[in-house]
């Protein structure tokens, strides 16, 4: 059994502000998107301006927050939410949905159409092999906070989380930043440095992601105010993931077909 490196979720102090890690793993994700997005435009010579860049990131990252807060509020915690809806705007306790941050997401690309002379899922497949990025530097946050713990388990790495009682749990956090992040980039990356058809690599994000996100909540402890929905096996996390590989399937089927 491991120790938890139990941390401290404030990363330091400007004035009375407190700037939490989770914040700031945040705005490292998007820094980094930020550069991985100028490095392809000149190695493939693509056709979008630094403004244009600009404002995608910005309007992405308005869509991730509130997107994966409110989502959050409405797949996870609904029950709260409509007793104490202000708790919405306490993003630094964690609470961020990736499925709502990703409708959120989606829902600014579309917006971003009306800008820029470019079709939806021209940016799309833009955007994709970077996503990854921001779900490890998220996975990393929820690990410090201590939160989003694994289920009761007697393997060697296996740690006592502080908020999850005396038994040792997987630590599903580096799991997921380890699949849905490292993994999950680098199949993106090598299956983008060639020509595909339009749709696919949403396609391939969308199907890896949902099938690594089924895979983890095996291992993760369901949300204490919500549990298994049914079958004492099926959490929210899986049955949001379901429709993203059909979806995914259905997207590399048009985009090769077309």
């Amino acid at each position: 059994m491991l120790i938890y490196p139990k941390m401290n979720p404030i990363a330091f102090h400007i004035g009375p502000l407190a700037v939490h890690w989770y914040g700031l793993m945040y705005l490292v994700s998007f820094i980094l998107g930020w550069l991985l997005a100028s490095y392809r435009v000149k190695k493939y010579n693509l056709s979008y301006t630094n403004e244009q860049l600009a404002d995608w990131l910005f309007y992405i990252a308005l869509g991730i927050l509130l997107g994966g807060r409110i989502g959050y509020m409405l797949f996870y915690d609904f029950s709260n939410f409509i007793h104490a809806p202000w708790i919405i705007v306490q993003i630094w306790q964690g609470g961020m949905s990736f499925h709502g941050g990703l409708l959120g997401g989606i829902a600014a690309l579309w917006f971003s159409t009306y800008k820029a002379k470019h079709s939806f899922f021209e940016l799309t497949d833009f955007v994709a092999p970077f996503v990854p990025i921001g779900l490890a530097a998220g996975r990393i946050g929820n690990f410090i906070n201590g939160e989003l713990f694994g289920r009761v388990t007697n393997v060697p790495w296996a740690m006592v989380y502080p908020l999850g009682g005396p038994m040792p749990r997987h630590p599903i956090e580096i799991y997921e930043a380890l699949l849905e992040g490292v993994l999950l980039f680098i199949i993106l990356w090598v299956y983008s440095m060639k020509p595909r058809p339009r749709m696919a690599l949403s396609g391939v994000f969308l199907l890896f992601y949902g099938l690594f996100r089924c895979l983890a909540e095996f291992f993760r402890q369901p949300d204490p105010q919500l549990g298994f929905i049914a079958w004492h096996w099926l959490t929210m996390g899986m049955a949001l993931s379901v429709p993203m590989i059909l979806g995914g399937i259905f997207l590399l089927w048009y985009g090769y077909k077309k």
